[in-house]
């Protein structure tokens, strides 16, 4: 009986291929290996986003081939996809295959549909509806490694959720490469144009987007949040990169610092509490160091709920590579002022937070206490109610730091 080990580097849709190719592998008869050393195939599923991304898998790649050089070395994902010269030359025993073909080498399948029915050691469940990106941000690798843009068909995702709820997962996160770029291949339906149908669902059970960038928040997805605040999370996390409009032209992100102002303005007049979260680079290579206390004002000035903050490193391929780099000791020092910013932005959400009620989504329970978020990402704890589980109403009554802590109202 054949034995597989999957590894899963990098974001969220990485996660869910992952857990689709378990499922697959499952399905074929295959049985999971106590570890790689004891696996008939290893599949890694790769991420390049970050200098660190490669050297992590490089580094699984050699104990693999170290430790059980018999294995069958499957590469897939962004780092194979980006780098695959220089990985056969590295790496001359593993097998490079892209996403799309996996069903066809693995399984002698035409296709991996990339859909789950559970989530693996998970509470919220997590659907791919789109892959691929064309934007070409001048630091970014994803477009080279991803860059044909797909969509799930909708009635897929439809059917997809529902297989989800009926299992019990109370929350749904919609993710992808660009998801605000989605589309129906079969009725040409954009992301506002599915969020009618999710509306429209019977269950318990809510929806969260993943990242979204600032152009593809369109008036219509605004208006599905405003129209079903039960349905659809108050929730965002809308990139920023830079709160400066030199920088942000450098990094090719299609938008100035009004434009994003102006979206968080929009955002808050019509989705009651919404919490908008933000990714942010410290020490992009034409940053100076007033650019970066424009940056450190603006977010201060847009108040976000919080930060991901990402120290720059050069991805090679890309136009920002061939730039003179910043001392890495400067860049340190930016991202660390950052994450102190970013603390202080989630303890000031948390305490805005304190007296109302809120839509709890029970994640796990610690302490003896449920531990959960709301729906605009809030952590919470919750202090009367040791076996809530679920999406419960909870009030707010106190924050301390970045986390609150509430009681149930019903």
């Amino acid at each position: 009986m054949t034995t597989f080990f999957i590894k899963t580097f990098g974001c969220r849709v990485n996660q869910v291929e992952s857990q689709a190719l378990l499922e697959q592998f499952l399905n074929s008869g295959a049985v999971p290996a106590d570890s790689f050393e004891t696996a008939d195939i290893c599949v890694l599923n790769t991420c390049t986003v970050t200098h660190q991304a490669d050297k992590d898998v490089e580094k699984q790649i050699r104990q693999i081939l170290r430790r059980n050089p018999h294995a069958r070395l499957v590469l897939t994902g962004c780092y194979a996809a980006a780098h695959a010269d220089e990985v056969r030359q590295k790496f001359p025993q593993a097998e490079i295959v892209g996403k799309y073909d996996l069903g066809k080498t693995l399984f002698h399948t035409d296709d991996i549909c990339w859909t789950v029915s559970g989530h693996e050691g998970h509470s919220r469940a997590f659907i791919k509806i789109q892959d691929g990106c064309d934007c070409f941000c001048s630091y970014c690798i994803v477009p080279y490694a991803r860059p044909v843009k797909r969509s799930k068909p909708l009635k897929d995702v439809l059917k997809e959720i529902d297989a989800l709820e009926r299992k019990g997962f109370a929350e749904v996160v919609l993710t992808g490469i660009n998801i605000g770029n989605y589309k129906c291949p079969q009725t040409g339906a954009d992301l506002a144009g599915l969020c009618r149908h999710i509306a429209q669902m019977e269950g318990n059970f809510r929806v969260r987007f993943s990242s979204i960038e600032l152009q593809t928040v369109t008036d219509g997805v605004i208006e599905m949040m405003h129209r079903y605040p039960a349905r659809f999370c108050n929730y965002f996390h809308l990139p920023l990169q830079a709160g400066c409009d030199k920088v942000l032209k450098d990094m090719n992100r299609h938008y100035d610092t009004s434009a994003y102002a102006d979206k968080v303005k929009e955002l808050r007049a019509r989705v009651p509490q919404i919490g908008i979260f933000a990714d942010v680079i410290a020490g992009y290579p034409t940053e100076t160091k007033a650019d970066f206390e424009a940056t450190y004002a603006f977010i201060k000035q847009v108040k976000l709920a919080g930060l991901h903050v990402f120290s720059y490193s050069p991805r090679p391929g890309t136009p920002a590579a061939a730039l003179k780099q910043l001392p890495h000791e400067e860049i340190k020092r930016r991202a660390e002022a950052l994450r102190a910013l970013d603390k202080e932005l989630r303890a000031a959400f948390a305490a805005s937070l304190v007296g109302t009620a809120q839509d709890v989504f029970v994640e796990e329970h610690k302490d003896g206490r449920p531990h959960g978020i709301t729906s605009n990402f809030q952590p919470v704890v919750l202090e009367n109610a040791a076996q809530a589980h679920g999406l419960v109403r909870a009030r707010i009554t106190r924050a301390e730091g970045p986390v609150c802590y509430g009681i149930l109202t019903d």
